[in-house]
């Protein structure tokens, strides 16, 4: 796989994950609400959603993934009606300004975690998206080495989209200095979510 190879994968995955999106969404919401550890804990659980369909692609199971319609349909509509369930929470909460507001603990980052993997894992575009891109990029044959180097990539591209949705979250929510301004944004964000979770169930 040469560099330019590389760097066409890079572009594609770049455009395919910065795309806005209820992963994108949630991630910021999840920020806003309840501080960076949540937003990568979300983020967390995507990359891991999409690292799963591409060792499948590499053992070509992307076609077998793309068509477990029963699986895939549980694991979207599980993850989407968490989604909604906390939009809900974050819309009716007491207001809170940031500071006071309690870390998630290792428990719910785990949940959050999880929830980003299961809507990854349900999202009938994932493999479609491989089965689509991967023989264009490595050819008939995708070798360990091959996967070794777009796993690298796919964690760096990753790892720039949901820091810099994280940053940028992150500094709306330093703004939060009243209980009126917070009310609102939990309500913004509240409702950020329960549209990413009707997106998410609305997606085919």
């Amino acid at each position: 796989m040469d560099l330019a190879t590389i760097l066409a994968f890079a572009a594609a995955f770049f455009v395919f994950a910065a795309s806005p999106g209820p992963d994108n969404m949630t991630i910021v919401a999840r920020t806003i609400s309840s501080g960076a550890a949540s937003g990568v804990a979300y983020g967390a659980g995507t990359v891991v959603g999409i690292l799963i369909f591409l060792t499948l692609a590499a053992f070509g199971l992307s076609i077998i993934a793309a068509k477990m319609a029963i699986v895939m349909t549980v694991l979207r509509y599980g993850g989407a009606a968490y989604l909604i369930w906390m939009g809900i929470r974050l819309w009716t909460a007491v207001p809170v300004v940031p500071e006071l507001q309690p870390v998630s603990g290792r428990r719910g980052l785990l949940t959050i975690f999880a929830t980003g993997v299961a809507l990854n894992l349900g999202n009938p575009k994932m493999p479609l998206f491989y089965v689509a891109l991967l023989p264009n990029v490595v050819g008939a044959s995708l070798t360990s080495a091959h996967l070794g180097i777009l796993v690298a990539v796919i964690l760096a591209v990753e790892i720039v989209v949901i820091g810099g949705h994280v940053v940028l979250a992150g500094r709306a929510r330093n703004l939060l200095r009243t209980p009126r301004i917070v009310r609102r944004v939990n309500r913004a964000a509240g409702g950020v979510m329960i549209g990413a979770g009707v997106a998410v169930v609305a997606t085919r």
